[in-house]
């Protein structure tokens, strides 16, 4: 028996819960879990539906595109374990964390490489048995280091690219091969403090939390769809030093809580924003 997920994303319209579910019924599909919602504001649908039974995905989708309202998007994906390429700088503590909940099984994911364009986590890597690949960009124009990278990339055909606190900014070129593939994690809870130190930023504003953001890459630096966000509190007592070691421990939990929505295949990016069930 096999376990897929049926993605719906179209126009509300009236009995759009039954037309779907009737049609689960009709090729003899079990429902496992069902969610939905509306966003009133935009007209719009969406509905992430398990299933298991056994598929004719042809039919099934045919069958859901004479029922659906005209700009309807669906998608039937196989359940189970996806796979990620993670690509890194020289901060070990968004790797280590997805590392060690991958080695654990608390994070269900085939990790089949990371790529740095340092080397200084090559090693942490390796304990792990998993390859690790160095790029040095030094001497290259961007574009030629990212022609290396993607050529590496592309060899392990990943479904999703995941920036564990890569600290490069990447092509509109680079962005568009892997459109709404590659996730990243920044130090700040976005939209405030975008680009470059943020904690600094945040420090010389005052401020009473901070927070860390996870989102798609788009070609607006920082600004892509986002997954999940968090915070923690601060007080005058914190420099700007003690804001960054404390917000360390937000950005991996934030990276790594992303990283399972998404291979569960529970966002939905409309636009600039996610709908995202959990």
């Amino acid at each position: 028996m096999e376990k897929k997920i049926l993605l719906t994303d179209c126009p509300d319209d009236k009995g759009l819960i039954a037309k779907i579910t009737n049609i689960c019924y009709k090729h003899q599909l079990n429902i496992t879990k069902n969610d939905e919602f509306v966003d009133r504001a935009q007209g719009r649908f969406f509905m992430r539906t398990a299933l298991e039974g056994n598929f004719n995905d042809a039919t099934l989708l045919e069958d859901l595109d004479m029922a659906l309202p005209a700009g309807a998007e669906r998608r039937l994906v196989a359940s189970g374990r996806k796979r990620v390429v993670l690509m890194v700088t020289k901060e070990a503590h968004c790797l280590g964390d997805i590392l060690m909940k991958c080695y654990s099984g608390a994070l269900d994911v085939e990790i089949a490489a990371v790529v740095g364009n340092h080397n200084n986590l090559q090693s942490l890597v390796e304990k792990f048995e998993i390859p690790f690949h160095w790029l040095p960009a030094e001497g290259l124009a961007r574009e030629q280091h990212e022609e290396q990278v993607m050529a590496l990339v592309d060899s392990y055909q990943p479904d999703y690219l995941i920036l564990a606190k890569y600290m490069r900014v990447l092509t509109p070129q680079f962005v568009a091969h892997y459109s709404k593939r590659i996730i990243n994690i920044h130090h700040s809870f976005l939209p405030a403090f975008i680009g470059a130190k943020p904690y600094l930023q945040a420090f010389e504003r005052g401020v009473k939390i901070i927070g860390a953001t996870a989102h798609f890459v788009t070609d607006d630096l920082d600004e892509g769809p986002i997954i999940e966000q968090d915070v923690i509190k601060v007080d005058h007592g914190y420099s700007a030093d003690d804001m960054a070691a404390a917000g360390r421990d937000v950005e991996k939990q934030v990276l790594s809580r992303a990283l399972q929505l998404v291979l569960e295949e529970r966002v939905f990016i409309h636009g600039n924003r996610t709908v995202v069930f959990k």
